[in-house]
């Protein structure tokens, strides 16, 4: 009667273990669904609207050609420009995220937003200097970059200091 009482222990201890693994699974589906869609770009670089994930190549041909013009700052896009460099694990830069992505539709016509994941893309971030996550680079047409990091203390926050920032670097005439 012991050992079966034992067994009985055993079996009801292994399932919920299982069901506790199956609970976070699902927790973590939950999270990659409410996270913003990214498009990647190809390798020209084309995109439709919305955050689009920078690599290297791409950024030489849409941004900037720092290989060949290492000490001259010359914009390649067509029109204003924030690169979000951020990293997966990083807590703030999953907040900045989705925000982003709803300025990048809100302003679609006036600015493109870029994304550079800094665990992938290194160099880009060495280039630029980039010691602390989030850090955003905000990109006038003409003009000198601007380098800025952290966001605010509440996502609305979060958001007016972006439209803020839009507004002052990069909507206005140089």
């Amino acid at each position: 009667m012991k050992k079966l009482g034992f067994i009985l222990a055993i079996a009801v201890f292994s399932l919920q273990s299982c069901s506790a693994g199956q609970a976070n699974n699902n927790s973590d589906e939950k999270a990659e669904k409410q996270t913003a869609p990214v498009k990647t770009v190809s390798q020209s670089g084309d995109s439709e609207g919305g955050s689009v994930k920078l690599t290297k190549d791409v950024f030489l041909k849409k941004v900037w050609d720092y290989e060949n013009s290492p000490q001259e700052w010359n914009f390649k896009g067509d029109q204003p420009a924030i690169i979000d460099f951020y990293a997966d694990w990083c807590g703030p830069c999953k907040i900045a995220s989705p925000i982003l992505e709803e300025i990048s539709v809100e302003y679609a016509d006036q600015i493109t937003v870029y994304k550079v994941d800094t665990e992938v893309e290194r160099e880009l971030a060495g280039v630029f200097g980039v010691s602390s996550i989030p850090a955003f680079l905000y990109i006038p047409e003409n003009g000198k970059p601007v380098m800025m990091s952290g966001i605010a203390r509440t996502k609305e926050d979060t958001k007016k200091m972006f439209k803020d920032n839009i507004n002052k670097y990069l909507l206005t005439s140089n």
